[in-house]
């Protein structure tokens, strides 16, 4: 009997803790703007059905949004007012995850996710997005945080649509179209896919000279100086600095293969046929490396033009060898530096110096 009365108060307890627990779990129901996604391409949302190889694998955006009804409503102009911002859906504000870069507009748009929102007019509408996530509506954003503005079309359609829609329409493989859609309003947003690339301020800036100085300038020559102002030699290279580093012997070991430069591999032209080294080298672009060594270096001409630097380069490219006894620089060079020095009758050199190191390369014009 005691048994029984200790089991009976056991089961009581559980069935009452049982009862707290699930009284602690709230579902909410479904929301009368339910969420939604749009995708492009569309076929990306299953790419697990698709090949391999099908390109249609590849997420290029993803927008996920709430979709409110017009039910009878007048939208645009009433419940969603003229002059003011909409979170482009219900809810948290609509989010937009671009896959790669994209432009819209003007404005280079990195690959992440974003806020989207557009300030409504009759005939336009002014689409924005803005870095700011995890918001609802559009009261007190941080306006500063927008990164695109622009004005798109809004066009009266003849169709009405029920709940508020976003979609794709595809233009070719380079741009898409986004569009928006409620009640008998559409605007659609042009997105490039394929947005142009500018690299930014290099660390090493690429320069050049030439011999003689002037022939750089010619349209600045009087007439009786173009002849002796006949470009012969230009050396176009990128400039590293020293910025608190030791150069020889450090960041550019002895023994090693150097570009001349940073970058792309220096080039040399030769305007007219030259000699180097006794050798007879053909006017033309060539490439420039040298094998540093303390108190020597040995310059190489080569025809690998087309590389950056002396990865895989072949020394049946080389074109002829010079060895060359460094100097000390007139004053510290925080910038790799080149220069020509005139010696007459066609001689000239090559100097190149950085940090407290220079070396030159002899050349004869003919």
């Amino acid at each position: 009997m005691r048994y029984s009365f200790l089991l009976f108060c056991s089961l009581f307890l559980l069935s009452g803790a049982v009862t707290l627990q699930a009284q602690d779990v709230n579902f909410g129901g479904l929301d009368k703007s339910p969420m939604d996604a749009a995708h492009y391409p569309r076929s990306a949302a299953f790419a697990n059905y698709l090949d391999a190889e099908d390109p249609d694998r590849n997420q290029k955006i993803k927008v996920l949004y709430s979709r409110p009804l017009k039910k009878e409503r007048n939208v645009f102009g009433e419940l969603e007012p003229f002059g003011k911002d909409w979170r482009l859906g219900a809810n948290e504000a609509t989010e937009v995850t671009f896959y790669q870069p994209v432009e819209i507009g003007t404005t280079r748009v990195p690959a992440g996710t974003y806020t989207m929102f557009a300030n409504l007019d009759q005939n336009a509408w002014t689409i924005k997005l803005s870095t700011e996530r995890f918001i609802g509506g559009t009261n007190n954003r941080d306006v500063t945080k927008d990164i695109v503005h622009i004005k798109v079309p809004a066009i009266k359609v003849d169709q009405v649509r029920e709940s508020f829609s976003i979609g794709f329409q595809e233009v070719d493989e380079h741009k898409v179209y986004m569009l928006f859609e409620w009640d008998q309003t559409r605007a659609a947003l042009p997105i490039n896919l394929s947005p142009p690339s500018f690299a930014g301020d290099d660390a090493s800036p690429m320069d050049l000279i030439q011999f003689p100085n002037m022939s750089r300038l010619r349209n600045l020559l009087e007439e009786k100086d173009l002849a002796a102002n006949e470009p012969q030699v230009r050396v176009v290279y990128s400039r590293p600095q020293m910025k608190g580093r030791k150069i020889f012997g450090d960041l550019l070991k002895y023994g090693e293969m150097w570009r001349v430069g940073a970058n792309e591999t220096t080039l040399i032209t030769f305007f007219k046929d030259v000699t180097i080294n006794g050798k007879e080298i053909k006017a033309g672009t060539y490439g420039l490396f040298a094998e540093v060594n303390e108190g020597e270096w040995e310059f190489i001409i080569h025809k690998n033009v087309q590389s950056w630097g002396n990865a895989n380069h072949d020394a049946k490219d080389n074109v002829v060898t010079v060895k060359a006894k460094t100097e000390k620089t007139p004053a510290t060079l925080e910038a790799l530096s080149m220069t020509f020095v005139d010696k007459g009758n066609g001689n000239l050199d090559l100097v190149v110096g950085w940090e407290n190191t220079m070396a030159r390369l002899p050349i004869m014009v003919k």
